[in-house]
């Protein structure tokens, strides 16, 4: 249950994200400055940490082996995941982004056959080409249904512009996230620790926040104040803690596609908190009875996902009793 806990604590710190950059935009602020600044405002806060503990040099020797894997993966696992995102800020209501973002869910888990898991054998453990998990996916239909009941109302005010800008860059992110964090996870096999992860990433990723700095200051001009502080909340709260907690709990289940498709599902209760930050920060409308159904149906499904995907741990023919 550990990596489940940890999917729900990323959850509620990504769920800044959606509601911040909103307010970012509403308030005039361009969707490069929202996503370059909070890269570089993670690095700091990451250094800190790995530099107290001490893990730099097996980092810088890691990221020197394999330079154009991090450089590779970094880019879609940050770049391709945050721009699109931010861009899409500006199209669309972060409840909208938030419930679209969920796709992530079956994406991670069509992804599967592109990566290895690790399997028990009386031989010793082997190595074999991951399937898609059909029960999990299942699940993550059920949780899918739940989020298109919560949107269907508000989504029928929208224009089809907005629909198409603020939809498709997030199921492009969604697809990228899974996919550059799977992969770094393959590159560094399990010889780093997730801040060392998170910190060589961000490190890897900086070209493309800096090309978009130079081009968000020759065509927007520098960012605000306002601008700047809510991106370095975003940094730390959605780009350290949410990151470091949801790369640990993947990272405890590596090599099992079905407890990954699992914690990669804790993720829609970042609807739930977009939801709520929504209602408090900016004043959002009130859920409907039909919004209502919605979010049962997303809590059922992420019950139903949790027993799936711990099922088969249980020792057959064993009464457990509380």
């Amino acid at each position: 249950m550990k990596p489940l806990f940890l999917g729900i604590c990323a959850a509620f710190f990504f769920a800044f994200t959606f509601v911040l950059n909103r307010a970012m935009e509403q308030e005039g602020g361009g969707w490069i400055w929202s996503a370059s600044l909070r890269y570089f405002f993670m690095i700091p806060f990451l250094f800190i940490i790995v530099i107290t503990r001490k893990n730099l040099k097996p980092l810088w020797r890691e990221m020197k082996n394999k330079p154009v894997a991090w450089l590779l993966w970094s880019f879609v696992g940050f770049g391709l995941f945050y721009a699109p995102l931010c861009f899409s800020a500006a199209y669309a209501p972060g409840w909208l982004i938030a419930s679209t973002w969920q796709v992530t869910i079956i994406s991670g888990s069509l992804l599967a056959p592109l990566f290895y898991e690790t399997k028990p054998t009386a031989s010793g453990p082997i190595k074999i080409k991951g399937t898609i998990p059909g029960k999990g996916l299942a699940m993550s239909l059920i949780i899918l249904v739940g989020i298109l009941l919560m949107q269907v109302e508000q989504a029928g005010h929208l224009s089809n512009t907005e629909i198409f800008l603020g939809v498709f860059p997030v199921i492009i992110a969604s697809f990228a996230y899974p996919l550059g964090n799977r992969k770094m996870m393959d590159v560094c096999g399990g010889r780093l620790d997730v801040f060392q992860r998170v910190l060589g990433m961000t490190l890897a990723s900086l070209p493309v926040w800096i090309i978009l700095s130079i081009y968000g200051f020759f065509t927007e001009g520098v960012p605000t104040v306002s601008q700047t502080i809510q991106s370095g909340i975003v940094a730390l709260s959605s780009g350290v803690i949410a990151t470091v907690l949801f790369f640990q709990a993947t990272d405890l289940v590596r090599g099992d596609m079905q407890k990954l498709a699992a914690v990669e599902a804790t993720q829609s209760m970042e609807v739930l908190f977009a939801l709520i930050g929504e209602l408090t920060v900016l004043q959002a409308a009130v859920p409907s009875v039909l919004s209502w159904c919605g979010i049962v149906l997303v809590m059922g499904g992420m019950v139903l996902h949790s027993y799936v995907s711990h099922k088969k741990e249980m020792p057959r023919g064993r009464n457990v009793s509380a």
